[in-house]
C-alpha cells in the first residue's frame, strides 16, 4: 500500500523516535502532523516542531507543526481539528509522546508519578479518543502506540514501579482498541525497540553517552512503523511487537546498519528479556 498524500498525526514529533518516524513516512509523501509541546530549542533536546516541519517538507511530506500538551483535552481537540482543516482525514495515529522517570518508590514525587500518567496514559488515551471519528473513515487505519509487550514479571517493575505502570498501560490501551475497534477496520498496535535507542532520553536520563554507543538509530523503529502502517488493517492488529520482529517480517535481515556504532554488544532496552 502507498502511503503518498496519507496523513498520520504524530506525537512527540519534534525529536527522537518522533522525529525519524516523521521523516521516514515523509520520505514516501506522507502529510505528518507535527505534535508536541517544543517551540523553541532546548540545548540538551534539540528540535522544535518547526525545524522537524522543515525537515518534513525536504524529506518529500508535507507538514503541520501544531504546539500541544497531550494532557490538555482542549489542545489535542484543537490539534486534531487543525490536523483535519489542512489534510482532511487521518489515516493513523502514532503514540510516541512519553515521559520517563526511573525512580524508585521512596524518590518519585507526587509531581513526577502524575506527569507520567498524565502524558503516558492520559494523553494517549485522549489522543486516540479525538482522532477515531476520522479513523473511522480512513481506507486502512492504523493506530501505533509506543509501548512494550505485556510481561508481568515483577523485575519489570521493581526498578521503577511508576513509569513501568504507565508503559504497560499504555500497551494494555493499545491490545484494548484492537478489540473494540475490530468492527471498525481500525488496526492497533503496540511496538518497543529490542534495543536502547539513540534519543536524547537515552543520552541524558539513562546512561550518557556511553549507552548511546551501545545503541541503535531511531530509524529502526521509523522502518517499522512504514512496514506495519502498510499492512492490511483488519489483518495485522492486536499484536505487541519489537522491533526486530517486524524487521523479520519486512524482509529486512541487515539490522547493523542501524547501529550507532557497527560491530558493539548493544545494550537490551527496557521491558525485553
Amino acid at each position: 500500500m502507498q502511503l503518498q498524500g496519507k496523513t498520520f498525526f504524530i506525537t512527540g514529533a519534534s525529536r527522537g523516535i518522533g522525529k525519524a518516524i516523521a521523516l521516514g513516512l515523509a520520505k514516501e509523501g506522507a502529510n505528518i502532523a507535527i505534535v508536541a509541546k517544543s517551540v523553541t530549542e532546548d540545548p540538551r533536546l534539540g528540535g522544535t516542531i518547526h525545524t522537524t516541519a522543515a525537515e518534513v517538507v525536504e524529506a518529500g511530506g508535507k507538514a503541520l507543526a501544531v504546539q500541544c500538551d497531550i494532557r490538555d483535552e482542549e489542545q489535542v481537540k484543537n490539534a486534531v481539528q487543525q490536523t483535519i482543516a489542512a489534510f482532511g482525514g487521518i489515516d493513523g495515529v502514532i503514540n510516541n509522546a512519553s515521559a520517563i522517570y526511573l525512580g524508585k518508590t521512596e524518590q518519585t514525587e507526587a509531581k513526577r508519578f502524575d506527569l507520567m500518567h498524565d502524558i503516558n496514559v492520559r494523553g494517549t488515551f485522549l489522543v486516540t479518543q479525538h482522532c477515531l471519528p476520522y479513523l473511522k473513515q480512513a481506507p486502512n487505519p492504523h493506530i501505533i502506540t509506543l509501548s512494550p509487550p505485556l510481561d508481568m514479571d515483577p523485575k519489570w517493575f521493581a526498578f521503577s514501579v511508576a513509569y513501568s505502570i504507565t508503559k504497560f498501560n499504555m500497551s494494555m490501551m493499545a491490545m484494548g482498541w484492537a478489540g473494540e475497534f475490530k468492527g471498525a477496520g481500525i488496526a492497533a498496535n503496540a511496538l518497543w525497540p529490542a534495543t536502547t535507542i539513540a534519543t536524547a532520553a537515552v543520552k541524558n536520563l539513562l546512561g550518557g553517552d556511553a549507552l548511546v554507543q551501545k545503541s541503535r538509530k531511531p530509524e529502526i523503529i521509523a522502518d517499522c512503523v512504514s512496514w506495519i502502517v502498510r499492512q492490511p488493517a483488519k489483518e495485522c492488529t492486536g499484536n505487541t511487537f519489537l522491533d526486530e520482529e517486524v524487521l523479520t517480517k519486512a524482509g529486512i535481515s541487515n539490522l547493523e546498519q542501524y547501529a550507532v556504532t557497527p560491530g558493539a554488544k548493544l545494550q537490551k532496552d527496557l521491558f525485553v528479556k
